[in-house]
């Protein structure tokens, strides 16, 4: 794969990044474009050969799911990077979180949804000889940074040869410049986490606030 440094920056400086132990591939789960865009720009910007693997059966209905996943293939395509499209099984995902529906945000609910999709990940690249894997989910402010590296670490040591990749994301500006990117890229942008509860109980706090529902598939960063 020869990743296209000059659509990958905009002349923003970053420092080098190493994967651990020097490893010379990555697989990174990605949750959406908007997290994914300063991560992405700052491994091109590192040479880093990365494949992008997109599993996220928690996103709901399936329309806002295609529109997640076409925005972050989208980028992918701009920047010269795999894009793994991996299946929607939502009903192992329902059966996943079965009696957790009324967790909060943060709570146990999210650690399983979490522990799911890395289980996977971490698979995948046991199968496909990827050393390391990683997540975006942990550039975003709204995530518990600890919860999603226990789930990456648990997932990771299921096997002997990969290894989970919890570099924060967040600092020197992480989470700034993922808002400028996707301003900049007109990412959609998505107003809640994903799954149906969350979309439950974003828009009970809308109403409780006055505020209309949510209307899924309008709304892009500009």
């Amino acid at each position: 794969m020869k990743i296209k440094k000059d659509l990958s920056l905009d002349g923003y400086e970053r420092p080098k990044l190493e994967v651990p132990n020097k490893e010379s591939k990555l697989l990174l789960h990605s949750c959406c474009a908007p997290c994914a865009g300063e991560i992405m720009e700052a491994i091109a910007s590192s040479e880093i050969k990365t494949t992008v693997f997109f599993y996220n059966p928690n996103i709901h209905p399936k329309e806002e799911y295609e529109i997640r996943k076409d925005e972050n293939k989208r980028f992918c395509d701009q920047l010269g990077f795999e894009f793994i499209d991996a299946d929607y099984d939502k009903e192992n995902w329902f059966e996943r979180i079965k009696g957790l529906e009324n967790e909060p945000e943060r709570g146990a609910r999210c650690t399983k949804c979490f522990d799911m999709r890395f289980e996977r990940s971490a698979l995948f690249a046991h199968e496909h000889d990827f050393p390391t894997f990683a997540t975006t989910l942990g550039i975003s402010r709204w995530k518990d940074m600890k919860q999603i590296n226990d789930s990456g670490h648990r997932a990771a040591s299921r096997y002997q040869k990969v290894n989970y990749w919890d570099f924060n994301w967040r600092k020197q500006g992480g989470s700034s410049r993922m808002i400028e990117i996707s301003k900049r890229e007109n990412f959609y942008q998505q107003e809640y986490c994903g799954c149906v509860y969350s979309l439950r109980d974003t828009n009970k706090w809308r109403m409780s606030q006055n505020k209309p529902r949510i209307i899924r598939g309008i709304k892009f960063y500009n």
